[in-house]
């Protein structure tokens, strides 16, 4: 624990001596990182290969390409983020002109989870570096092969009192929360994400909280089904379900659910073929407690089609359940795997009103060709982000923030809402010496009339 108070008090004084904070400085450290990821694609790859057993493509297309878009969305706009922005100032302070000003926030600790290693702790890093900070990364050692290619990676791209990497458990992540971080970002559970909140509370540290939740995905009657099922089985049974915006579950309009079970069980074939457990192109679960905690998820449901698991490979296979009780356990906590339960609705006001009754979701997903019920629907709807007709896309885009609402979480990265959270904007006015107006000042006599008139 002594190297993690010398690294954090190292890069503190790294920080204070100002070099961060250059435009040029930044450029070059994201362009470091960009080269980082391309020389290491094979070891990346094999890296999620022996922790999630990811394929090549979903790896890339989840994982580095990810993170390389992030770069390059901020090598080309970081200038002018950066710039100073003048707003308008009311008449009353005449010959003012006033600016928002952005300055990194100083040594920021980035928790990132097992599912999406490369991604979810380079992606806030892009904006960490982009926005002038030091970084301490602590990745999860469930996926404990691709956090040592991290450490390694890392440790030979930039110095340790510019960004660093901190391996362990639960002793490292406490040792690391009592420091006096000047940012924290978490990306994780919601337990984990109160202790993480509590901790910061303590130094007064602002968090952004990347948690999850039950993402609902609604399909009515108008939707066209057989895209829907197809876009569904891509976005639930990506990484085998282990992704905070999957679909957690469906809500289908009653008239249609037979019609987009039969879809769903056809792509379900159509990609992982008819013993997905074997196919090259579905991800593990991530640990044997992991595994289990999912079998036990799937006790006593009534399964429509798949259910079949391999506790050696740590594999289950996409399964789809009819009618789960929405007291019983897999529909109270957030599942995190290959297990989709399909609920029925008659009316939509019903539906939404029945997703509102739960927590905020992290994202809320709705199938549909009517615009008056899209319309309805997000104007009703509480959730952090999501689509129309498609699954878990929206993340793909640097141009929409990404964050939850409620107990899904709080903050926002991404593009430049990325570089935003790693940033504190300061507001500056700027007076004119030329004349100085002395309506304010006391004795205030009859003014109250004229100052009504200014500010107005």
């Amino acid at each position: 624990m002594n190297d993690i108070k010398t690294i954090f008090r190292a890069q503190h004084a790294f920080f204070h001596t100002g070099r961060t904070k250059g435009i040029s400085f930044r450029i070059t450290q994201l362009k470091k990182l960009r080269t980082m990821l391309q020389a290491n694609e094979s070891d990346i790859l094999a890296a999620l290969k022996a922790d999630l057993n990811k394929s090549p493509f979903e790896a890339y297309e989840t994982e580095i390409g990810m993170v390389l878009g992030e770069i390059n969305h901020a090598l080309k706009h970081l200038a002018e983020w950066a710039r100073p922005k003048q707003v308008r100032t009311p008449l009353i302070h005449a010959l003012s002109s006033s600016r928002i000003q952005t300055e990194p926030y100083g040594v920021v600790l980035i928790i990132s989870p097992w599912n999406y290693p490369i991604q979810l702790t380079l992606s806030p890093l892009v904006g960490a570096i982009a926005a002038g900070n030091c970084a301490i990364l602590k990745p999860s050692e469930y996926s404990s092969h691709t956090a040592a290619l991290l450490e390694r990676l890392l440790s030979t791209t930039y110095p340790g009192n510019y960004i660093s990497v901190i391996r362990g458990g639960r002793a490292q992540n406490q040792a690391l929360l009592e420091q006096k971080f000047d940012y924290i970002f978490f990306t994780g559970s919601v337990p984990v994400g109160k202790a993480v909140m509590k901790a910061a509370s303590e130094h007064l540290t602002p968090v952004t909280l990347e948690l999850g939740g039950k993402s609902p995905c609604l399909v009515d009657s108008t939707a066209d089904l057989d895209l829907a099922a197809k876009r569904i089985v891509w976005g639930k049974f990506l990484n085998a379900g282990q992704t905070c915006v999957a679909p957690d579950y469906i809500l289908v309009e009653r008239g249609v659910k037979d019609q987009l079970i039969r879809a769903l069980v056809k792509y379900i074939h159509a990609f992982y073929g008819d013993d997905p457990l074997s196919s090259v192109d579905y991800p593990r679960i991530i640990s044997e407690k992991h595994y289990l905690r999912l079998l036990a998820l799937l006790e006593g449901q009534i399964v429509i089609e798949g259910g079949q698991h391999d506790r050696a490979a740590l594999r289950i296979a996409p399964t789809l359940l009819d009618g789960a009780d929405p007291d019983s356990p897999i529909m109270q906590e957030e599942i995190f795997g290959p297990l989709l339960p399909i609920l029925e609705y008659d009316r939509l006001g019903d539906a939404i009103a029945w997703i509102n009754s739960r927590p905020k979701p992290l994202a809320f997903y709705y199938f549909t060709t009517n615009q008056r019920r899209e319309a309805y629907a997000l104007r009703t709807a509480s959730f952090g982000g999501g689509c129309i007709n498609d699954t878990v896309i929206h993340l793909a885009n640097p141009n929409l923030m990404f964050g939850g609402v409620g107990e899904s979480g709080m903050g926002q990265y991404h593009g430049y809402e990325s570089f935003l959270t790693f940033s504190h904007r300061k507001s500056i006015m700027k007076k004119s010496n030329a004349i100085d107006i002395p309506l304010r000042y006391p004795p205030y006599r009859n003014h109250l009339k004229l100052l009504r008139l200014l500010m107005r």
